[in-house]
């Protein structure tokens, strides 16, 4: 890799970034107007099946199994179609990325942004997976931080550069996958003896891990299982493989899904009928 020598004033070089180059620029705000969809519950999710809209649909799936009315509507945003940067979903996420959930049963209706305040909003709302003894909560919120700053360095780094980047450049390949084996034996350590992050009791915490690392460790993204030896980290594997048997969580990785066989995907959830 030749040596780079950054100008004066950076300029946006629209044709660089990889593969998905399209979806990134250095503004905010909307680039077309466009309202967003609203079905019949108090629930408006708007989302695509990636790891961090995973989370969300697994636990809205979670609290259905458990009987709590938490119906939703799921809607499709298509990232590669800028559905991301219409006025209407930038009106809920003025940061332009998915999930972004509307609670349209307080006045005036609540916007929520980011998977993790998502997902404490909607544990705090229906009283389930967020614990509520103090120590047990700080050790929860803990790993769902955690989780939310890690991840960046599993996706836009290590995956971006391994897999995505125009080119192979050894050394932010090495840095990237420094961090995030770093990162699986962080979850390596606490799972050896834990059932599950915070201890016996399944909560959003694992459910934010799971849609990254249980991804990573178990369906080879970005095809860097040999590469990264995950099979070495058996305590993360065997988490991520109970959590996955888990029928709310198969049902919330299908939501707003538009990859895999056409059988496990589902775009748009309205109800649970849509599932059959």
């Amino acid at each position: 890799m030749s040596e780079y020598t950054p100008p004066q004033v950076w300029a946006w070089d629209k044709e660089s970034g990889g593969k998905f180059a399209n979806i990134n620029r250095p503004v905010a705000g909307p680039t077309h107007d466009k309202d967003l969809p609203v079905g019949e519950h108090s629930l408006q999710l708007y989302s695509l099946g990636t790891p961090n809209g995973i989370k969300v649909t697994v636990l809205l799936e979670e609290l259905l199994e458990m009987g709590t009315d938490a119906e939703y509507d799921a809607w499709l945003i298509n990232i590669g179609e800028s559905d991301q940067f219409s006025s209407g979903f930038v009106d809920i996420n003025p940061n332009s990325k998915i999930p972004a959930l509307l609670d349209r049963s307080t006045n005036p209706p609540t916007r929520v942004f980011e998977s993790g305040a998502i997902l404490v909003y909607l544990a705090e709302k229906f009283g389930a997976f967020i614990p509520t003894e103090p120590s047990t909560r700080a050790e929860c919120l803990s790993w769902l931080f955690w989780q939310m700053g890690s991840a960046p360095y599993l996706g836009g780094g290590f995956g971006h550069f391994y897999a995505y980047a125009p080119e192979k450049w050894e050394y932010p390949i090495n840095r990237y996958t420094m961090e995030v084996k770093r990162q699986l034996d962080v979850l390596e350590r606490n799972l050896e003896n834990r059932q599950f992050l915070c201890g016996d009791e399944y909560n959003i915490s694992d459910m934010a891990n799971y849609a990254w690392y249980g991804a990573l460790v178990l369906h080879n993204i970005y095809d860097a299982s040999e590469f990264l030896d995950v099979a070495s980290y058996k305590s993360v594997i065997r988490w991520a493989t109970e959590i996955e048997t888990r029928p709310a969580v198969q049902r919330g990785k299908r939501v707003n899904s538009v990859w895999g066989p056409e059988e496990k995907r589902l775009p748009e959830r309205h109800s649970a009928a849509d599932f059959d």
